[in-house]
């Protein structure tokens, strides 16, 4: 195999503090495959990264190279590799539970007690992510697409997908079921997706923003609403289900006033470190308060919605960048008017 000269990466050595530097892809192991990168989405938690140095908890202490949302190109491939063939579009798989806790042998591998998820500083060393122009992965987390009409870009939203599959899942039988979703970013356009997928009969989004509010509808919504101070009085009630992807502490409020007694609510978004949380209402109303966190074995799903257009994420994609320009790429990420889903791409 053909050696390929050094490529960039765009690595976070703080808040703010964005290089361009060369990394060298590793030569790829028996069950290993050197990818191109086809298309990076900047998510939530590579914008806390940038802009703070660290997501919730998890702080930058190494340079760290983000990026969890990818899809790429094969490039070459090791000696035993039978899954993917070189020239072939892939879905990448940031996750890698390590399949022997307690957690993962009850079939909750999301909560792994030893989970290694690319892209996140929440071990040291840090998983280091795939905003790189090569890098090398296992075999096993590739999914390879081979319909020509689906574009790399829309494979790199199989992992916001799955998270909003996994919310679903979270929230039990939506057939027929009114299900309220706060926040209209990537996440909460992919929960209106999931919860159109499992036949809820009414999808509601609420958001402040109105270009936010119009990617919703697009994506499946009835209705998208302007969230404000209080919750309008025909929602009070109104929802058997609400989800909240906004991770804001006014939206989780939304959703406990919107679902109907003995309904149920589900914590997708990334909340404050500290909420006022009414929970003798919960008491009261007898409501069902869950978390969703990352995917639970949706990532497959997620690929054959897209690459079947059951799911159709385009409308959510505002712009490919190349890792030259990441810098911009951030910027342009980080207003929510102009943009919902920047992507980074070679070259």
């Amino acid at each position: 195999m053909t050696s390929l000269a050094p490529s960039l990466a765009c690595t976070l050595h703080g808040a703010l503090d964005l290089r361009l530097e060369p990394c060298a892809a590793a030569e790829p192991g028996p069950h290993e495959v050197e990818l191109q990168l086809g298309a990076g989405g900047i998510c939530g938690s590579d914008l806390h990264y940038y802009r703070e140095g660290r997501a919730g908890a998890f702080a930058i202490r190494e340079p760290f190279v983000p990026g969890h949302e990818a899809s790429g190109v094969v490039a070459r491939v090791g000696s035993a590799v039978s899954r993917v063939r070189p020239g072939q579009k892939v879905a990448i798989d940031p996750s890698h539970p390590c399949g022997r806790c307690e957690d993962c042998r009850a079939g909750r591998a999301n909560l792994c007690r030893d989970m290694r998820f690319l892209g996140s500083a929440a071990r040291f060393p840090h998983a280091q992510g795939m905003f790189r122009e090569r890098f090398v992965m296992d075999e096993r987390q590739l999914t390879p697409v081979d319909e020509p009409e689906v574009s790399l870009g829309e494979i790199a939203c199989a992992e916001p997908l799955s998270v909003g599959l996994h919310a679903v899942r979270r929230a039990g039988e939506l057939l027929g079921q009114r299900v309220l979703v706060t926040g209209a970013g990537t996440i909460g356009c992919m929960c209106v997706i999931a919860a159109r997928l499992a036949g809820a009969a009414e999808v509601v989004a609420l958001d402040p923003g109105e270009r936010a509010q119009a990617l919703a509808r697009e994506v499946g919504a009835d209705r998208a609403l302007a969230a404000g101070d209080a919750l309008p009085d025909a929602l009070r009630g109104w929802a058997d289900v609400a989800i909240e992807a906004a991770g804001s502490p006014a939206a989780l409020a939304a959703c406990l006033a919107a679902v109907r007694r003995g309904g149920r609510v589900v914590q997708v978004g990334t909340l404050p470190a500290s909420v006022p949380f009414p929970a003798n209402e919960v008491m009261v109303r007898e409501l069902d308060y869950i978390g969703a966190f990352r995917a639970n074995g949706e990532f497959d799903a997620a690929v054959r919605f897209i690459r079947t257009r059951r799911a159709d994420v385009r409308p959510l994609i505002t712009a490919q960048i190349p890792i030259s320009r990441a810098r911009e790429a951030f910027e342009l990420a980080l207003d929510r008017t102009r943009s919902t889903k920047v992507q980074l791409v070679a070259g």
